[in-house]
């Protein structure tokens, strides 16, 4: 009986890769990366070789994405859960070892001695039901773990579109700021000549200061947007300094249709996999309670017993836990109130996952529509009304003030144009990462840094 316990209780053991392999799969299926467990001084070092390779040239999202991957440090901390998890499924698999106990007595010339080793019999009849849960809870783990890498790759993703959104409209609003010193320069001039009233001045220096204002604050934004990218592809030293690119992708030329989202949502999305697996674990677990709910400590094992002058006598201890005072009710209805909980989770997590996938297809076309709606209408007719009103300037029809609100308004339609366009991809990354499922809540969401513009002071006064 001993060395057929010690057999049952040595079967367990752990696997090559540690689950990772399961991880690596989604990467590459999903959003086509590679994902990388740093667990010794060779693999860090391949992955900052990487890292240098990916940061010689201006840094596309791909890469930043591939760099987080490899590089995020808050994600490799998470894989460490895939061991955590496995040990606990190798532990399930494993006996609790047996019980030794020895006793010697004398009385007079007399000496007794007694002794036994018992092994838990629950405990072993029970080694397949407790595997078969911790494999469970291992794959949830898996899905969990699968599903902060992709958050991490989509968080990524959209900080950087934030990144370069946000320097190209720095550069713009310098532009502004430009024509507002020169506006706000020769309004000066001209109020000394008495050629335009002080209430027009005035006008325009509050039009220049408003304007350094934005530019400073959309400054600080740009830096705030650029660290939290720096965070999140674990990147220190002379590697912050990477370069971007000026601007953002050009929009696609049509508008994708997406077929049968709901039931996409439902077969990829990882928290709806996740939930389930949950619910099979549990039911699992409420079955093992079930079957251990009058007797869950069973001890058997050989014992024996010499007094002397007699020889030794050798026979069998058992020992089990009366049900007296616990019959085990108040563990089932708990395990049961746990599972009837997973299961409304399950249905939770697929109305969600529907909605979620609806309202991101919605976001998605509309933010096209607008993009296009500036791209193809608004900054082609601004253009227009700019070289219309040159021709107006140089007969003499308008003054270099209007010319320069002119310039102003149409810098402005730009910034608007870049934060459209912005919002096009950032809604184009929430549409992919919605079949994938929410964000875990461990990281922040991408803020959407509005550029604002600072009133026009033509109707600054009105």
């Amino acid at each position: 009986m001993a060395l057929s316990v010690m057999v049952l209780g040595g079967c367990a053991t752990f696997s090559k890769d540690g689950g990772f392999g399961a991880v690596e799969q989604i990467a590459r299926e999903r959003i086509d990366k590679d994902v990388k467990w740093q667990r010794d001084d060779n693999q860090r070092e391949s992955v900052q070789a990487t890292v240098k390779t990916l940061l010689a040239s201006p840094l596309s999202a791909d890469a930043a994405v591939q760099i987080a991957l490899l590089n995020n440090p808050g994600l490799q901390s998470t894989y460490a859960e895939l061991g955590i998890a496995e040990a606990d499924l190798v532990q399930a698999g494993r006996m609790t070892n047996p019980h030794f106990g020895y006793l010697r007595t004398s009385e007079g010339g007399e000496r007794k001695l007694e002794w036994a080793l018992t092994f838990p019999i629950v405990d072993l009849l029970t080694i397949p039901m407790r595997t078969r849960i911790e494999r469970g809870r291992f794959e949830q783990v898996k899905l969990a773990v699968a599903r902060e890498m992709l958050d991490v790759a989509t968080e990524t993703r959209k900080s950087w579109i934030v990144v370069v959104a946000a320097a190209e409209r720095v550069r713009y609003l310098g532009q502004v700021k430009l024509a507002a010193e020169a506006s706000a320069e020769l309004a000066s001039r001209m109020e000394a000549a008495g050629n335009i009233s002080r209430l027009h001045r005035m006008r325009e220096q509050v039009f220049r200061t408003e304007t350094v204002a934005h530019l400073d604050r959309a400054t600080q934004a740009a830096v705030a947007e650029r660290e939290r990218l720096t965070r999140l592809m674990g990147l220190s030293g002379g590697d912050v300094a990477f370069k971007i690119p000026e601007r953002l992708p050009g929009l696609p030329a049509g508008k994708p249709e997406i077929q049968d989202l709901e039931a996409r949502a439902i077969a990829e999305r990882l928290d709806v996999q996740e939930a389930i697996r949950e619910s099979e674990g549990l039911a699992a677990s409420l079955g093992l309670t079930r079957a251990t709910r009058f007797i869950n400590v069973l001890e058997l094992g050989p014992a024996g017993t010499k007094e002397d002058p007699e020889p030794w006598k050798r026979g069998f201890e058992a020992s089990l836990q009366l049900p007296i005072f616990d019959w085990g009710g108040a563990r089932v209805a708990k395990a049961e109130a746990i599972y009837m909980q997973a299961l409304h989770r399950v249905a939770e997590t697929a109305v969600n996952a529907r909605s979620e996938v609806r309202a991101a297809y919605s976001a998605y076309h509309k933010a096209y529509d607008t993009a296009i709606r500036y791209r193809e209408e608004i900054l082609p007719l601004r253009k227009e009304i700019a070289e219309e009103n040159m021709l107006r300037y140089n007969g003499m029809l308008i003054s270099v003030f209007e010319l320069l609100a002119d310039a102003r308004e149409q810098i402005g339609a730009v910034i608007a144009s870049i934060e459209a366009q912005r919002d096009f991809w950032l809604s184009e990354s929430g549409l992919q990462a919605a079949f994938n499922g929410p964000t875990t809540g461990r990281r922040a969401t991408a803020r959407m840094v509005s550029g604002g513009m600072p009133p026009d002071p033509a109707t600054a006064g009105h």
